[in-house]
Parts: C-alpha cells; structure tokens; sequence
C-alpha cells in the first residue's frame, strides 16, 4: 500500500511539472530543423545517423543545465547572464540571438506555407492567418492554457515515426550507421562539416535554453520538484532525438536510394515521398512539418521575448497582461509580423535561409554554453546543485567540438573560394 502511494505522489508530481523540457525538446524539430534532416537523409544517406547519439547525450545535458538552472535559482537565463557577467555581455548576446532567431522565425513561416503549397494553398493566404493564429493564442491566453496547446501539438510528431516506418528502410544499415565511427574523410568535405554543424545547431539550438529556463520559472518549478522536471527533460529529449532519427531514416531510404539528392524544400521531401513511399507517408510528413512550423512559430518569438526582456531587466511572461509586460509583447508581435512578412517578399530565398539558420544555430551555441557553465559551477549561485564531473566534461567536449566544426567548416570554405 505504501509503494502503491508513493508511486501515485510520484507520479502526480511528474504530471504537475511536465510541458517546458517535453514542449522545448520538440519544437526544435521545427521547419528549419525538419528541412535539415530531410536534407542530411536525402544527401548522404544513413552515413550522418552516427551523430544522433552524441548530439542526443550533449541535448540532454544541456537541456537539464538549464532546468536545474530554473529550479534552483528562480531566474531565467539571460536574467542570470546580466546580473553576472553585466549588461554589456548580456546586450551583446541579446542581439546575436534575436538575428539568430529572426532566421529561425522566418524558417518557420516557410515550413507553414510549404506544407501546403503542394496543395494549392497560397502562401498570401495561409501565411497571414498563421500569423494572426500564433499571435492570438499567445497574447489572449495564460501560460497553462497554451502550454496545454503545445504539448498536445507535440504529440503529433509521432506522425514522422510511421512516415519512416512507411519508408521502408533498410533497418539493418540504419542501425549499423548509428552505432558506427564515422570516416574521417567526411570532414575534410565542406558540405558534409556544414551539414554536421546544421544538426547540431538544429537540435541543440542557443533558444532553446532560454525558453525553457524560463519556462521552469514561470511554471513555478523549484529545486523541490527538480527530480520530476529532469525526467519531464530527459523524455522530451529522447522522445524528439526519435522523430528526428525517423526523418533521417525516411528521407535516406525514399531520397537517397532514388538518387533524389538534391531538395529545394522540406515540402519537395514530402512531395517526393509520394511516388516513392505512397500516399500515407507523404500526407503524413506533410502534416507533421505544418504541425512543426505554427507550432514552432508561436514558441521562437516567446522564446526570443523572453530573453531579451530577461536580460534587459523588463518585464515578461505569458500570465501577465499587454499592458503589465508591454515590451515582451510588443516584441513578441514585431517578431512575427516581420517574420510573417520577409516571407510574402516575391523570390526570397527560403530554403538556403532555412538551413543558413540552423549553421548559425551551432555557431552561435559554443558561447551560449560557456556563459551557462560559468553559471552551472557558481556554487555561491546553485549550493549544491553545481554540475558533475561527468556533466562538465560532456558539457566542455561539445563547446569544443563546435568551435573545431566552426574552424574546420571556415578552412573548408577558403579552400573552396
């Protein structure tokens, strides 16, 4: 009888803090981070799954800095980066994540409008209403109501686990790549570094420590219900380290082995799916990359938001009103109206700025993560919950690692000019 009770407290508390490491997670398989995989499956096959492992373990690593981060102190990200390390430092960074970002927003809209393109909707239609639709849920609704939304819609990515397995693939040669050393030779190849950085910078993206941070904040977790919300991190983690190995998968098996290398859009994946995979596998990814753009189009501003009012000592959050917390909405609206309207600008370049903003997504991430770990090691800032060893070095590997790809990708593109 005990068991039977602390398992259901356990689990009540599980339910209670669950939505900011599970809805952060997932909305990283956005538009930009679906068109990256798609691209990654349909250019080199199975020979880039080996990264998934490494990037999955360093996502769960950062992911639950960040929350413990929020739990423990109380503050957001950008909050904490201003009141040690100044305003000059937090300015700077303000502004390379509200560029890096505005890619990303961009990114989004165009994976609304080529979700649908293939049927017949026009992107001067379909682009407005997601605008007008994200910006109403956020500004008219309260941080539980929209939390509700979000992880109802991350659900839906299940949708590229069937399209893969739809696909068909070769599960034995998909394994293997998994779990196998990449060959060295690869690095030496300019297209093969940009697209390693572009996963990596997709699913472990500089934005989205800040929102969750904040996110465990407003939510009103603390260092007592830490156990629970590391799990709801962990889940969130694996759960779209998955979807994104499905895409891989999907887009390997149909594309590549087609000989079908060179896609344009997330949506040309969908399309040529279609004759390659059947009908269900199309409409399916289809819907999943809609589902992941309006989705991640409300998240990226509130996350850029955030962040910026954050770290400039303003006002922010999603239960207070317009009015109580003018800046983080005003900001949140210019986001997405120039976000939404770059988009409706005749012959932009949508697909090449999709994957651009993903690179800067990991070269921005090596300084984003040195601020977080100065912070994680503060014992003065966190008592007892400074990182491990073993969080330490897994933490320092991939700020290394980013900056060797960074330099490596640079050395590669002189060699190419």
């Amino acid at each position: 009888m005990l068991f039977r009770r602390g398992w259901k407290a356990r689990l009540a508390l599980f339910v209670a803090v669950v939505g900011p490491g599970f809805i952060t997670a997932n909305v990283d398989n956005d538009a930009g981070g679906i068109a990256t995989y798609s691209v990654a499956g349909a250019q080199f096959g199975y020979s880039l799954l080996w990264a998934m492992i490494p990037i999955t373990v360093a996502l769960v690593i950062v992911q639950e800095m960040s929350s413990r981060m929020g739990a423990v102190t109380g503050k957001g990200l950008s909050d904490l980066i201003r009141e040690e390390f100044g305003l000059r430092a937090t300015f700077l960074l303000m502004v390379a994540l509200i560029v890096t970002n505005f890619g990303n927003i961009v990114a989004e809209f165009a994976g609304v409008a080529s979700s649908l393109e293939p049927f017949g909707v026009s992107k001067y239609i379909v682009v407005p209403l997601a605008a007008l639709v994200v910006w109403g849920l956020v500004v008219h609704g309260t941080y539980r109501t929209v939390e509700k939304i979000f992880l109802s819609a991350s659900l839906f990515y299940l949708a590229y686990v069937v399209s893969g397995v739809l696909a068909h693939p070769d599960w034995k040669a998909a394994a293997l790549s998994t779990v196998t050393r990449p060959e060295s030779i690869g690095f030496r190849n300019y297209s093969y570094l940009y697209m390693v950085i572009g996963l990596v910078g997709t699913t472990i993206a500089p934005w989205m420590q800040f929102y969750l941070q904040a996110s465990i904040v407003e939510k009103g977790i603390t260092s007592r219900q830490y156990g629970a919300s590391r799990l709801d991190v962990v889940i969130g983690c694996l759960f779209a380290a998955i979807v994104a190995w499905f895409i891989v998968v999907a887009c390997a098996a149909t594309l590549h082995s087609a000989g079908k290398y060179d896609i344009q859009t997330a949506a040309d994946a969908a399309q040529a799916l279609r004759p390659l995979a059947g009908e269900y596998a199309y409409l399916l990814f289809a819907a999943g990359l809609f589902n992941a753009s309006l989705f991640a189009a409300s998240i990226l501003p509130i996350s850029t938001a955030y962040a910026v009012c954050e770290g400039m000592g303003l006002e922010s959050g999603l239960d207070k009103r317009f009015d109580e917390a003018p800046a983080f909405y005003w900001l949140y609206t210019l986001l997405i109206v120039f976000g939404a309207g770059v988009l409706l600008v005749p012959r932009f370049p949508l697909f090449p700025v999709m994957i651009l903003s993903q690179v800067v997504n990991g070269i921005l991430l090596p300084f984003v993560l040195v601020f977080m770990l100065l912070l994680i090691n503060d014992r003065e800032l966190m008592g007892d919950y400074t990182n491990s060893r073993g969080f330490n070095i897994i933490a320092w590997i991939t700020v290394g690692a980013m900056i060797v790809l960074t330099f490596a990708l640079a050395v590669a593109q002189m060699k190419l000019g």
